[in-house]
């Protein structure tokens, strides 16, 4: 797509930054899960953590489509690593833009802006997924200050950020009215991170089990309104979901390069299965439904930048349910032609696999996205 010679250059950069440092850490990152601290100071160094801090905080000033190219392109060798890229948008960056006061704004912006800041979000509980108004966790206000207690679970970099987007229930009740929302630092006394959880995919972005045993924080601590925060993270999520499309596009186009590679070098019956009219058409399948992913991706992303919000939950959970259908379609499709060899860590493919399961899941299930459309839809 042709999205303008300034944004060839940055897909141009991160394509070549994808190469030369983040295949190299591929493997151990599958192999250990562990979190690739290198990349904090390379993706930092390039803008990459902090793309959407302002020009004025001393970021880069960069919109959600730039963070989608450069998710896209380092999403095609690293799944995980993409999710550490533009990592604080939605964590830090994105609420205090949208919800922050100034004063909050410049007490965290310019850090953010330095490219060291690892930010992670704390929503899901063992019994609040997609029911986020079924959260258990507290705040309660106690004069200058708020005591929070409960637990979260499935909490990407919790053990490694510096700052975590808490929700917490500051009313009694249920429901989405009560809930608010807290930038809490992780240095905090009562903040405790669980056990590391087990996952099939995403090597290398592990995820923890949080525990909040009288955690006392400041009061300038809450972002907006008291009681607020629902919507505050609906907003934020409606944001960054079509980063969560970009990742997995690449992951997409991953899998169809590598069983174009595959098919033509592959020989069976005396012929390459590239030969072979099954193959192709699964091929041209992949392909036609990459294109149009990539298509819907950056034309609703384009429409966002432009300031234009009255699509903006349509076209987020269009993006987001679609696009990471289409990678696991892919993968799937990949590992089949593939064969057995698609079935062997000796090839990529079965990585793919793994990992695009894991967007139909996060950030709003699939299933969930198709009720939000249909009610965008039909006014309801």
């Amino acid at each position: 797509m042709n999205l303008g010679e300034e944004k060839d250059m940055l897909r141009d950069m991160v394509r070549r930054l994808t190469d030369d440092k983040v295949r190299p850490l591929v493997a151990e990152m599958e192999e250990t899960d562990e979190f690739p601290e290198e990349l904090i100071e390379v993706f930092g160094d390039l803008g990459l953590l902090q793309m959407w801090v302002p020009e004025e905080y001393g970021g880069p000033g960069g919109d959600l489509t730039s963070v989608c190219i450069a998710k896209e392109e380092i999403g095609k060798a690293s799944l995980a690593a993409s999710t550490l890229c533009a990592n604080n948008s939605i964590g830090l960056i994105l609420p205090l833009l949208h919800f922050g006061t100034e004063e909050q704004k410049r007490r965290y912006l310019p850090e953010a802006a330095k490219g060291r800041t690892i930010a992670s979000v704390a929503i899901t509980e063992p019994e609040a997924g997609s029911d986020v108004a079924s959260i258990r966790t507290t705040a309660k206000r106690d004069g200058a200050s708020y005591v929070i207690n409960g637990q979260k679970s499935w909490i990407t970099w919790a053990a490694q950020a510096h700052y975590v987007l808490l929700f917490a229930r500051t009313s009694e009740g249920r429901g989405h009215d009560g809930i608010s929302v807290f930038l809490v630092d992780t240095s905090t006394p009562g903040f405790q991170v669980g056990r590391k959880e087990v996952k099939m995919g995403r090597h290398g972005a592990p995820t923890y089990q949080l525990f909040f045993e009288d955690m006392r924080v400041d009061a300038d601590c809450l972002l907006g309104e008291e009681g607020a925060g629902f919507k505050a993270c609906m907003k934020i999520l409606d944001l960054n979901r079509p980063s969560v499309a970009a990742s997995s596009l690449g992951l997409a186009q991953a899998s169809l390069d590598e069983s174009i590679r595959y098919a033509q070098e592959r020989k069976q019956f005396g012929r390459r299965i590239a030969d072979f009219q099954a193959i192709q058409f699964k091929i041209a399948d992949m392909a036609m439904k990459v294109e149009a992913a990539r298509t819907l991706l950056y034309t609703s992303t384009q429409e966002i930048d432009s300031g234009d919000w009255s699509r903006l939950t349509l076209l987020s959970s269009m993006c987001k349910c679609y696009v990471t259908d289409v990678a696991m379609e892919a993968a799937l499709e990949a590992v089949q032609i593939h064969g057995s060899y698609g079935y062997s860590t000796e090839y990529p493919v079965e990585r793919f696999m793994r990992d695009a399961k894991l967007n139909q899941i996060l950030e709003g299930t699939n299933e969930i996205h198709h009720v939000i459309i249909a009610r965008q839809l039909l006014g309801k």
